[in-house]
């Protein structure tokens, strides 16, 4: 049974002290049992004077996080093993953020002496340096600057496990409708502790969305005032601090701006988040016209075409009474089931299944004839037309060439029909396939060879249901109204996407100047055009939000690789394409984007690698090259193909960050980048036991890295100012690097020796 130890704060959240529980104990004292542990730094680093098998270790964290109004709630449930062969004691340090205030502190069989101490961040900082220098390991700087839990557990029993559940609450500043959460977690891509999240957030004013820049959030249950939600499966190892951001608002579009300046410069990076709220104006969605594109060609015949066939079925029955729908299929020629589009109804529902069982496979495939008669008539009245287009194969029959379907179909497409286009299987075009959902506000899905058709399609028509407005566009104004057409730049996406119900909008940006804006949202609902404004005070852009230069980065690089990627169709040589200067331009900037920011990709991942020589930036800019247009021009179809197009959509639409540099590899399976680890503002890449700081790698032409102006070692009155002024620069994440660490600080070159080694 739990023992609790209660502190709430009564009349508000007060920071309670406890009594301060014995000094941490030296390595030397940990040989009596008493140990240190933290689901936050590398496994065993607080037992460095025990063998491993003898030592405590985290297996899991789980985090419930409740948001009740601007209150803010964490309960985490922290699992502790002993393998070794008697009790042992153990101190766990959580860091959490200023701020906070113990609520309880529980776990099995506890003493009525246990304690649970709130350091608040200068006694934190100080107790990270004494560990850090008896230690000498430098992983807990990468909090410097919060405050921390430290809790005694005893006993944690022989061979056997404790579950410690500490909770703590905070007060959320609301900022303009937006609340902002943060649980405070290493990024360090070497930890493997598992951690589980749940959230639940209540407000009075209605829920609008909740969105998170590190974590994808699974919904699981949505009121007006109330919404639940998790991070589920590998989502979940995804390293870093938790992040939320919940947007408040019954009605219409809510939207708030998170900005982040430059370094070195008067701008910065903008990330504009929305939702609609479930109040009356946005309550009904827009009736949809859809238009179901079936290939019949021989490659379908078997179970490909059953699935198919069920997944349009699935697709006409869910659609609401009223919306209206037609069936194009398609093989050497192209058929439908009406000329026009028809009204659900239980005649035309039975009309249509008579034509689904009757269709046979055979022949090759006409693509651009068949999106030519998919986009042809006019979407009913106030309708939004959507059209699902299923294909297996390349064009064998018609219109050939990339470059001549792409314009067919920009030119059939008059009436803005929005084209989500399914690639099943290897034997597809996938750049044709997703230039094809980019220009039409669609996205591409790939079905995999032993996935199944009607799961796919069924699950991006959920994803569709109930649009709530459409045909969004953006203007930029100062704060009197007028346009303002030259302090934002460089917006991601371009073109906004439609929103559904559930949707976000996610919207990414650089700012010239920081100062104060309205951004105006048009758009079409169902009861008419609607205006939304959102205020923005760049002025207000805050360093804590890093992530935002990572995501608009992210996005940034998709866009230029694309570029690349589309221009190397149609049999062009690969000598023309990497010497043309188009090619020459979006390289290098996916390079530079790529090193300044620590954006990796499956064709800027050899920065990474043992061999790769970081000391001259023109051999990085040609092979960056290199793999840009050998990897485009030699895989337009097959496994390869497929999989650089999934890639490209996770990054094109990138609305977490993805800190182990994660993409779908040839075999289907998502690798990660090692030999990197990304930090605030940029990129560390690791050449045996140094870490090099990514912006030294620009334009370095000098053959080998730069030599350092100055050596730190851990523990010296240098180490102790050089990590104070990381702090205050936010990049102390640098100092908790193991080993060497060769970064640009304060205009010079600083060599970081931290004693202790090992690999992170």
């Amino acid at each position: 049974m739990l023992e609790s130890i209660d502190r709430r704060a009564l009349a508000a959240l007060v920071v309670a002290f406890f009594p301060i529980a014995p000094a941490f104990p030296s390595p030397q004292d940990a040989w009596s049992g008493h140990q240190l542990v933290s689901p936050n730094v590398r496994r065993h680093s607080f037992a460095q004077a025990l063998p491993a098998e003898s030592a405590v270790e985290v297996t899991a964290v789980v985090a419930r996080v409740r948001i009740v109004g601007t209150a803010a709630r964490t309960t985490l449930d922290v699992a502790l093993r002993n393998p070794g062969g008697r009790p042992a004691e153990a101190e766990l340090l959580l860091p959490v953020p200023p701020g906070a205030a113990v609520g309880s502190f529980q776990f099995e069989g506890g003493s009525a002496e246990a304690t649970a101490t709130l350091l608040p961040a200068a006694e934190a900082r100080s107790t990270y340096d004494g560990i850090v220098a008896r230690l000498r390991d430098p992983a807990l700087l990468e909090f410097a600057g919060l405050a921390a839990v430290r809790s005694s557990v005893f006993p944690v029993p022989a061979g056997g496990t404790q579950r410690v559940r500490l909770s703590y609450d905070e007060i959320l500043v609301a900022d303009a409708g937006r609340l902002d959460y943060v649980l405070p977690r290493t990024a360090s891509l070497a930890s493997d502790v598992p951690w589980t999240f749940a959230i639940e957030v209540q407000s009075e004013a209605g829920v609008a969305t909740v969105y998170s820049p590190t974590h994808r959030l699974t919904r699981r249950g949505r009121g007006t005032t109330t919404v639940q939600l998790d991070v589920a499966g590998e989502d979940a190892r995804e390293p870093g601090p938790f992040r939320v951001s919940v947007l408040t608002g019954r009605d219409g579009l809510s939207g708030s701006i998170l900005a982040c300046p430059e370094i070195d410069g008067p701008g910065g990076t903008f990330l504009l988040v929305a939702g609609l709220g479930a109040g009356r104006a946005s309550a009904r969605p827009i009736p949809r016209e859809v238009t179901l594109v079936i290939d019949r060609s021989g490659s379908m015949a078997g179970e490909k075409f059953a699935q198919a066939r069920l997944a349009a079925l699935q697709v006409l029955e869910g659609l609401r009474a009223g919306e209206r729908f037609r069936v194009v299929d398609y093989a050497d020629n192209v058929a439908a089931f009406s000329s026009e589009a028809v009204v659900k109804s239980g005649d035309s529902m039975a009309a249509v299944r008579t034509y689904l069982e009757r269709l046979t496979t055979g022949g090759g495939t006409n693509i651009g004839a068949a999106l030519d008669e998919a986009l042809r008539p006019a979407p009913s009245a106030e309708m939004l037309g959507v059209v699902l287009f299923l294909t297996d194969g390349l064009p064998t029959v018609g219109e050939g060439s990339e470059s001549g379907l792409r314009a067919k179909i920009a030119a059939a497409n008059i009436h803005g029909r929005r084209v989500f286009p399914f690639g099943v299987g290897d034997d597809v075009n996938a750049p044709l396939l997703d230039a094809l959902a980019s220009s039409t506000r669609g996205s591409a899905t790939y079905v995999r060879p032993r996935e199944d058709i009607e799961v796919a399609v069924g699950s991006v028509f959920r994803r569709l249901e109930g649009p709530r407005l459409a045909d969004l566009e953006l203007r930029v104004l100062d704060p009197d109204g007028r346009p303002d057409t030259t302090t934002v730049r460089d917006l991601l996406p371009a073109r906004l996407p439609d929103l559904y119900d559930g949707d976000q909008l996610v919207l990414l940006g650089r700012f010239t100047e920081a100062r104060r804006l309205r951004i105006e949202v048009r758009g079409r609902a169902a009861g008419g055009p609607q205006v939304f404004q959102v205020r923005a005070d760049l002025a207000a852009a805050n360093p804590r939000n890093d992530f935002v230069p990572r995501l608009w980065a992210a996005r940034r690089i998709a866009v230029l690789m694309d570029a690349i990627r589309q221009a190397t169709g149609d049999g062009v040589r690969p000598e023309v394409a990497a010497a043309d200067p188009r090619t020459r331009e979006l390289a290098d900037e996916v390079l530079r984007l790529s090193t300044r920011y620590g954006v990796l990709s499956e064709y800027t991942a050899f920065l990474a690698l043992e061999g790769t020589n970081l000391g001259s930036w023109s051999e990085l800019a040609a092979a960056t090259r290199r793999n840009l247009v050998d990897l485009n021009l030699e895989n337009r179809s097959g496994a390869v193909a497929v999989n650089i197009g999934r890639n490209y959509n996770d990054q094109v639409a990138a609305g977490q960050v993805n800190l182990r540099q994660s993409y779908w590899a040839a075999n289907d399976q998502r690798v990660a980048v090692g030999g990197q680890q990304p930090v605030i503002g940029g990129l560390a890449l690791q050449r045996g036991r140094q870490w090099i700081d990514g912006q030294l790698l620009e334009k370095n032409e000098s053959g080998a890295l730069p030599v350092a102006d100055v050596e730190v070692r851990l523990g010296s009155e240098a180490h102790r100012q050089l990590v104070d002024e990381l702090v205050a620069d936010r990049r102390n994440d640098l100092a908790a690097l193991p080993g060497e660490v060769l970064l640009r600080h304060r205009g010079k070159i600083v060599r970081l020796v931290n004693d202790g080694g090992g690999s992170r």
